[in-house]
């Protein structure tokens, strides 16, 4: 009986959390509030600053900078117009590019943007930036990491919030939130599922193209990608990367809507 109360104290849980991301109208478990995730993302960004070389006088540090700010303020006005401004409550956008051979770049709950050098020559222009840039950005407005911490925290019982769970189990509760920005210590930054990596890519396209950037450009980029990355890529089912094919694929299939947008943007 009591077993049967639980489940259905769950199943309530989880259905009174629901909410949905701005975009695609996805249904995400949502047990995590940005004023509970943020102030540990921006903790944790500090972190990886304090321990990393910034690049920021050089013409691909300013180019990181300018392109991840115009995308912020195109995305910013249009969840305002479109009623989501609640989303970004909170969010503190910053963008910095690390000196680092790593092929990467990731964003952090509310906005807290790192790119690496090593993946600037697959960039090789502001356009490309803005392909990883608006890909990046869509995480932290999907609210992807704290979907995650949400699952995580149901999956281990904790169900009153980071708050309660902190209070509980505060090496558990750190390293359910390490999980779920994708942090993995010496390994660098970690990537989500394929369905959030799909969805940012979705997401990301509509991003660069409301910031004025050609969308069309995003395909190209991901097979100078690819191409950099043929022999070391694990094979699609052992990656949380969807593969080549179908991500350019789903791309392409979103590319109509996206031009909307960017044609748009360049008659304002």
């Amino acid at each position: 009986m009591l077993k049967k109360i639980s489940i259905l104290l769950l199943i309530g849980v989880i259905t009174y959390s629901c909410a949905k991301v701005p975009f695609s109208g996805r249904n995400q478990l949502n047990l995590v509030s940005n004023g509970e995730i943020l102030p540990m993302s921006y903790d944790q960004y500090d972190e990886v600053l304090k321990s990393s070389k910034l690049v920021t006088n050089t013409a691909e540090g300013q180019m990181v900078a300018r392109v991840g700010k115009r995308i912020a303020s195109a995305v910013e006005k249009y969840m305002r117009e479109k009623g989501y401004e609640k989303e970004l409550e909170g969010f503190q956008w910053e963008f910095n590019l690390i000196e680092s051979e790593q092929v990467n770049a990731w964003c952090m709950p509310g906005g807290k943007v790192a790119f690496y050098t090593g993946i600037m020559p697959i960039c090789k222009d502001e356009a490309g930036v803005a392909v990883v840039m608006g890909h990046e950005v869509a995480h932290a407005v999907a609210s992807h990491a704290r979907e995650r911490m949400s699952n995580g925290l149901v999956l281990n019982g904790l169900l009153g919030g980071v708050q309660v769970a902190m209070g509980q189990n505060p090496t558990l509760t750190q390293g359910i939130f390490l999980q779920a920005i994708g942090y993995g210590g010496q390994l660098g930054m970690l990537k989500f599922s394929r369905r959030h990596e799909l969805e940012a890519d979705q997401l990301g396209l509509n991003f660069m193209a409301l910031a004025g950037y050609d969308p069309r450009v995003a395909p190209s980029f991901w097979e100078r990608m690819n191409a950099g990355a043929e022999g070391t890529r694990p094979p699609d089912f052992l990656s949380t990367h969807p593969g080549p094919d179908k991500r350019i694929q789903e791309l392409n299939k979103q590319m109509p809507e996206s031009m909307a947008y960017y044609e748009k943007s360049n008659k304002q």
